[in-house]
Parts: structure tokens; C-alpha cells; sequence
């Protein structure tokens, strides 16, 4: 079943995809310029979350991806051979 998006969450997602296009595209406190496409259409998500628009909750995938990539990075220590 396909995810409904709101109008005007479409509309926000296009707006951020031209100040991406035109380089005027910025994220987080420091202003830090935006550079991938996928990254844009997240913060105009986020923007419209913020705005109380109609935009589905992140999906719970993208929460088990990061958990799993952490887990692995916890490696127990290396045995030195003698």
C-alpha cells in the first residue's frame, strides 16, 4: 500500500528540491550546505512535520538499520598472538 503524502507536504518537498537545485539549500544550526538529494527531501519532511502537515510517521526500518550498524561496530577486543 503507498504512503499518503498531503499536497501541501509535496509542495514543501518542492520547494526544498529547487533551493537544493539553485545551492541555497542549508541544514541544521550551523547552516551546513545540503548535498544530496535524499538528504534534501528529509529536511523538507521534517519542515512539514514541524508545520503539522500530513506526512507519515518515519518508518520503523530506518530506526532498525541504524541500531543493527551499531551493534555491529561493537566488536569484542582483538586477543594479541604471542
Amino acid at each position: 500500500m503507498a504512503r499518503k503524502y498531503g499536497k501541501k507536504s509535496q509542495n514543501e518537498v518542492k520547494k526544498e528540491m529547487d533551493r537544493f537545485k539553485k545551492g541555497k539549500a542549508h541544514s541544521g544550526v550551523k547552516l551546513k550546505k545540503v548535498k544530496s538529494r535524499k538528504q534534501a527531501i528529509a529536511i523538507a519532511l521534517s519542515k512539514a512535520r514541524k508545520k503539522g502537515i500530513k506526512v507519515p510517521k518515519k518508518s520503523a526500518k530506518s530506526s532498525a538499520k541504524k541500531s543493527t550498524k551499531k551493534s555491529a561496530k561493537k566488536r569484542s577486543p582483538k586477543k594479541s598472538k604471542k
